[in-house]
């Protein structure tokens, strides 16, 4: 097979620019195709510290850094008249202590621009329809906007769709998440919010008073803008609304705190509901392609940890698909998946134990040992790989113990 290119990246968002830009810095041919065009809306706009790694080894961070985004040093948790918070930079990993709350239209743009400065090719508008992969390499038939085809052959395909998960659709590679179904509404405002208290340098995390299932999302922009959700189960939407603007502004006056710290806000945007994001695959590779981010696995948004493990897999990807591409043998399973999974199994295992109560407890206790808030910072700004902290490296064994500890009396 004669190829086009070296390596095909489905997918323009972060862990496909991110992807591409490494690979093309390896000096390697690269190719980006992104069915929508930039800017676009997207959620998932509460960057963690681990990012910036990524960012950096990319060459990306200082464009970032220069485009004026809400710094985010922590995250602020509520519930009812209960409040704790958590600084990045008192974590017990080494890394970076701070990052960024981004309006994902504009930090997305900056990604692919970034990776276009740097010589990949990026195209936009155009869709894949089918997919042939093989281990000596792939070939995927892309229709454009005008109704015109083209077949372009590639050495290896990296899938970076997100929740469009192309290749898991195209090659029947689905698989049950295994969490229950959930949604969220959402939308932007300008918020209004004039407490002195309220801290814009957190993203705000508020449980329902009510329902220890159901959480908001309250994530500052700059010139008093927010982004605001609210997660819960099917059956909390129920006696809601259908309308979604009614239905999340009726979700946020049924909370005291939020209620009352967004009584001036207004919508920048019609509020957008989103259903069954939890996804999972087969296998995170085949036959000539592997699976970035959100078109791999996606867990929850609870802690934000969507962009972290894009970026993440970009990087193990490029680095394994460099070595590959440069004639060395390669093991995707040992090399990629396993090392990914690592961190994604520890973000799981928070994820749910905050919805049956276990990391709540431990997030909302009144006195815990500073060590130990160390420890459970560090996974809150994302480093969740590293495994010189024991809440990583034995994470469902030390989150029962820990939430054991910090059970409330009864």
């Amino acid at each position: 097979m004669s190829f086009d290119t070296d390596v095909l990246v489905i997918g323009a968002g972060p862990a496909g620019a991110v992807a591409a830009t490494l690979l093309h810095r390896a000096g390697h041919r690269v190719q980006v195709v992104e069915k929508q065009h930039f800017p676009r809306f997207s959620i998932g706009e509460s960057l963690l510290p681990q990012c910036m790694a990524y960012l950096h080894e990319a060459g990306m961070l200082e464009a970032v850094e220069a485009a004026g985004f809400q710094l985010k040093n922590g995250a602020a948790f509520a519930w009812g008249e209960r409040r704790t918070q958590f600084r990045f930079d008192e974590k017990f990993s080494p890394g970076w202590g701070y990052t960024y709350q981004v309006e994902r239209a504009r930090f997305d743009q900056i990604l692919a621009d970034q990776a276009h400065l740097q010589g990949v090719t990026v195209r936009f508008g155009i869709n894949l329809e089918a997919f042939q992969p093989g281990a000596d390499g792939v070939e995927a038939r892309l229709r454009h906007e005008d109704g015109s085809e083209e077949t372009l052959r590639a050495r290896f395909a990296l899938d970076a769709s997100g929740f469009g998960r192309v290749l898991p659709r195209l090659l029947d590679l689905e698989r049950p998440s295994g969490f229950p179904a959930r949604q969220a509404v959402f939308a932007h405002f300008q918020d209004g919010i004039d407490d002195p208290d309220f801290d814009r340098d957190k993203i705000l995390i508020t449980v329902h008073e009510q329902r220890t299932d159901v959480w908001f999302w309250l994530i500052p922009f700059p010139d008093g803008k927010a982004s605001v959700g609210v997660v819960g189960p099917d059956d909390f939407f129920q006696p809601l609304p259908a309308d979604n603007d009614a239905c999340l502004r009726a979700a946020i006056d049924g909370d005291t705190g939020l209620r009352r710290l967004l009584a001036n806000a207004h919508p920048l945007m019609p509020a957008r509901r989103q259903g069954g994001y939890a996804a999972s695959v087969r296998s995170l590779h085949g036959d000539g392609f592997a699976l970035l981010g959100n078109a791999g696995e996606f867990l929850d948004p609870v802690f934000s940890s969507g962009v972290t493990i894009a970026l993440r897999s970009a990087s193990l990807a490029a680095a394994v698909l460099d070595r590959q591409l440069s004639g060395e043998p390669v093991d995707w399973r040992a090399d990629f998946a396993e090392p990914l999974q690592q961190g994604v199994d520890t973000f799981r295992s928070y994820v749910t134990g905050w919805y049956d109560g276990r990391f709540q407890n431990v997030i909302f206790h009144r006195d815990p040992p500073e060590d130990i808030k160390r420890m459970v910072c560090s996974i809150l700004a994302g480093y969740a790989w590293d495994r010189n902290n024991p809440f990583v490296k034995h994470h469902e064994r030390r989150l029962n113990a820990l939430a054991e500890l910090c059970a409330p009396d009864v």
